[in-house]
């Protein structure tokens, strides 16, 4: 669950989240002392809750969602408005943590964009073509794209439409010509394996001591019970999820399933530059391996 509270006086929003089983409702109580302390706080400070932009959203099974949302309709006298997205750093997090929401705002805001760039695309320069489309298109396909790893491929396309419409403003390419050929051109990955490259850096400056602890702890490495050859080949732990529920589509989960069947040679890198090239020419030829 996710309380996203905003004191007026404040452009930033001070957010709270509370994980809990379904049987442990009763620590509901430490989200009520923890606003309590946030107002006593802002008090103290002559500052005040803004009540009309505080919002709540319950993530969780969808028959629990209501019952949930009315024991937390008001806590400690302040009005949580329930909500069936909500906005973070950007990214639209809905109730069932699809992303559609997100796909979708993506879609319409770098369509918008495309539409105004075809317009003068004619008296574009290539490399400034180029800046604008990477500026307002390929950048917010980019943006955060790790959060979709194992998102189902009815909404990858939703995002591989555009990147294609994408690809043909800038080489000026008709709608009925083939898409893969133009995107080999522009060397850009398609949506799906662009989501892989994001993940499998992260993990590689996980293991490296580049990235921040939180992600380093979610990545075990593997360690067999007996003698085996694959012990010193630089393996991942891929922990045990229920195929059938969102847990598959964790980090923990993704980036060790996606990093085992890494070659060794793309693996063993020894920069983050030789990483991303030697990753990014595994990924081209997989991608032409599955066509």
């Amino acid at each position: 669950m996710t309380v996203r509270l905003s004191g007026s006086t404040h452009a930033d929003a001070t957010q709270l989240y509370l994980s809990m089983k379904l049987e442990e409702t009763s620590q509901l109580t430490r989200l009520q002392a923890c606003l309590h302390d946030i107002k006593t706080w802002m008090t103290c400070n002559f500052l005040m809750l803004n009540s009309d932009k505080t919002e709540v959203i319950v993530v969780g099974p969808k028959h629990l969602r209501k019952s949930l949302s009315d024991d937390i309709a008001v806590m400690d006298g302040i009005a949580l408005a329930s909500s069936t997205t909500v906005k973070n750093l950007g990214v639209i997090f809905d109730q069932d943590m699809s992303f559609h929401s997100h796909a979708k705002q993506i879609s319409r805001t770098a369509f918008f964009h495309l539409r105004n760039i075809a317009k003068i695309r004619h008296i574009l320069s290539q490399n400034d073509a180029e800046k604008l489309v990477h500026a307002f298109v390929t950048s917010r396909l980019d943006y955060c794209n790790s959060l979709l790893s194992g998102c189902p491929n009815s909404l990858l396309n939703i995002l591989q439409l555009l990147q294609n419409a994408a690809a043909r403003v800038l080489t000026k390419t008709r709608k009925r010509d083939h898409i893969s050929p133009i995107l080999a051109t522009l060397h850009w990955l398609p949506v799906k394996f662009r989501i892989e490259f994001k993940i499998l850096l992260l993990t590689y400056k996980a293991i490296n001591g580049q990235a921040p602890s939180y992600l380093k702890e979610l990545i075990v490495p593997y360690c067999p019970t007996r003698t085996l050859r694959s012990q010193n080949a630089g393996l991942l732990m891929v922990p045990k999820v229920s195929k059938s529920r969102t847990g598959v589509r964790a980090f923990s989960y993704q980036a060790p399933l996606l990093w085992n069947h890494l070659p060794v040679f793309v693996r063993e890198a020894d920069t983050v530059s030789t990483f991303k090239s030697r990753l990014k020419t595994f990924l081209f030829d997989k991608l032409v391996a599955h066509r």
